[in-house]
C-alpha cells in the first residue's frame, strides 16, 4: 500500500512538541505514513525554545498537490507567520486537495488566515481562545475539548494534545488496535478522548485565594458525589452561604454549583472510561441522582450520552505482557492501553 503523505508546516518560532509529538506518532505507525516538513524557506527553522529543525522544503519548491494530511503546528511565531502571504496561500492550496487538514495549538490561526475555518467548530490552546473568537467571528471556538473534528478539519489544543490528535488520526486510518500499539510504544494514555477537557482541575478555573474557599474546593474534590449544596459548602468554609457564594465566584470565576457540576462530570468521565460500573451506579455515586440527570448533563456539556461516551472512548482490550516488536504494528496486533500518567 502506498504510504499516506503527511506534511507538517513549521515557521520561525514554532512550538517543537507540536511537530515532534505528532511526527513520532505517525512514524511509530510504521510504513503507513511518509512525513515531510515544509517551511516558508527550506533549511534550518528555529523553534520558540531554540531547537533547530531542518525543513527539507520551502513553500516555493513543494507542490501542494498529493498531500493526504496537512498538519499546521503552532507556537509564538504564528502571528508573524500568518502575515506571510506566500505561506498562507500555500496552505490554502495544499488544503484544497488534501484529504484531511489539521492544526495543533495556535496553528489554527494559520488555517483561519487561509480561509479554511468559517462556520466550523474548532479548538486551540485555552490561552488563545478569546483572541481566536475575536479575530474570526465566523468560526465556532470551543476550547474545552483537547481536539475537535469538524468534517475533514481536525484541530487540537496545546502541545501534548497534538499527540492525542495524531493518535486519533492513526485510529481513523488504521483502526484502534494499531493506535493502541503506537500509544503503548510511546507510553501514552490511549487515548484521551477528544471530548475530554483540556483543562485540569488546576487550569479550568482560577485557584482559591483564601483558606475558606480552598476548604470548600477541597471538600468538593474529595467526594464529588456528596451533596455539596451551598449550606454544606459554607459549613466547610466557615462562612455564611451568601458570603461563600460571593467569595467563591469572585475567586474562582464560576459559582459553586457550576464548579460542583464540572467536577462531577469529570469524575463520571473517568469512571465511564476506566471501569465497568453501570451508568446508573455512576450517576448515583457522583451526585447526579438519576441516569436521566447524568444523561442531560453529558449532552449539555459534552454533546454525547454517557453510554455513547463510554463506547467511543473506552478500550476493552488488555495489554500484552511484552513490549511490541520493532516492526510496524498491524490491525492484528494486540491492542494496548496506555497509562494515565
Amino acid at each position: 500500500m502506498t504510504s499516506r503523505r503527511i506534511v507538517f508546516v513549521v515557521f520561525d518560532g514554532f512550538q517543537p512538541l507540536d511537530l515532534t509529538g505528532p511526527h513520532e506518532v505517525f512514524h511509530s505507525a510504521g510504513g503507513d505514513y511518509a512525513c515531510e516538513v515544509v517551511a516558508p524557506r527550506a533549511g534550518p527553522v528555529g523553534s520558540v525554545s531554540g531547537l533547530l529543525v531542518h525543513a527539507a522544503h520551502g513553500v516555493a519548491d513543494l507542490d501542494p498537490a498529493g498531500i493526504d494530511t496537512l498538519v499546521v503546528v503552532g507556537g509564538r511565531g504564528v502571528d508573524r507567520a500568518r502575515e506571510d502571504t506566500a505561506l498562507v496561500s500555500w496552505i490554502a492550496a495544499a488544503a484544497a486537495g488534501a484529504r484531511r487538514v489539521a492544526s495543533v495549538c495556535s496553528g489554527v490561526f494559520l488555517l483561519a488566515a487561509a480561509g479554511l475555518l468559517d462556520g466550523r467548530r474548532v479548538t486551540t490552546h485555552w490561552a488563545r481562545e478569546e483572541q481566536l473568537a475575536r479575530e474570526h467571528p465566523g468560526v465556532r471556538v470551543d476550547c474545552d475539548p483537547i481536539f475537535v473534528r469538524d468534517g475533514r478539519v481536525w484541530t487540537s489544543a496545546g502541545v501534548t494534545a497534538g499527540m492525542d490528535l495524531a493518535l486519533a488520526l492513526v485510529e481513523d486510518d488504521l483502526g484502534r488496535d494499531v493506535a493502541h500499539a503506537v500509544a503503548r510504544r510511546l507510553v501514552l494514555f490511549l487515548r484521551r478522548p477528544g471530548g475530554q477537557s483540556q483543562f485540569s482541575q488546576a487550569l479550568w478555573s482560577r485557584q482559591p485565594a483564601t483558606d475558606p474557599v480552598r476548604a470548600a474546593v477541597t471538600a468538593i474534590h474529595a467526594d464529588p458525589g456528596a451533596r455539596h449544596d451551598i449550606a454544606g459548602l459554607a459549613a466547610h468554609a466557615g462562612l455564611s452561604p451568601r458570603h461563600l457564594q460571593r467569595r467563591f465566584t469572585a475567586e474562582l470565576g464560576v459559582p459553586p454549583a457550576a464548579y460542583v457540576e464540572r467536577v462531577r462530570v469529570e469524575a463520571a468521565q473517568r469512571a465511564l472510561t476506566e471501569g465497568d460500573e453501570p451508568v446508573e451506579a455512576i450517576a448515583r455515586r457522583y451526585g447526579f441522582a438519576t441516569t436521566e440527570t447524568l444523561r442531560r448533563t453529558f449532552h449539555r456539556r459534552l454533546g454525547v450520552a454517557p453510554s455513547e461516551y463510554r463506547a467511543r472512548f473506552r478500550s476493552t482490550a488488555r495489554l500484552p505482557d511484552a513490549e511490541p516488536p520493532a516492526a510496524a504494528p498491524t490491525a492484528a496486533s494486540p491492542a494496548a492501553e496506555g497509562s494515565n500518567t
